[in-house]
């Protein structure tokens, strides 16, 4: 498997019509930079869709993902920061559609 150390998600929305290159200049915009093992979170407009650009530390991964219901529950551009560090466990809660932004807190609880 692909190690990944940090994930990284985007507040603002990205076209999701964005190839690699695409994709990597918006990390460098939004980032600062592409790091090896990180992986970077983006979402289109409706919410409906993710990209996830990865860094393996010798080339580039673009994965997409889309909900045929509902939509990921992404953070609001201009309510949060516009970037945010996730975890692993709230990574697969965003990934599936449920709020991820509970996860820790409840992990806790457990």
């Amino acid at each position: 498997m692909i190690r990944v150390d940090a994930i990284w998600l985007a507040t603002a929305p990205m076209d999701m019509r964005a190839g690699p290159d695409t994709a990597l200049a918006r990390v460098i915009q939004v980032f600062g930079e592409a790091q090896p093992h990180h992986a970077y979170l983006f979402a289109n407009k409706r919410g409906n869709r993710v990209k996830v650009l990865l860094h393996d530390g010798l080339g580039l991964w673009l994965l997409a993902r889309r909900l045929n219901e509902g939509r990921f529950k992404w953070s609001r551009q201009g309510h949060d920061p516009a970037t945010m560090s996730l975890s692993d466990a709230q990574l697969q809660a965003l990934l599936v559609g449920l709020p991820w932004q509970y996860t820790e807190q409840t992990i806790a609880l457990l």
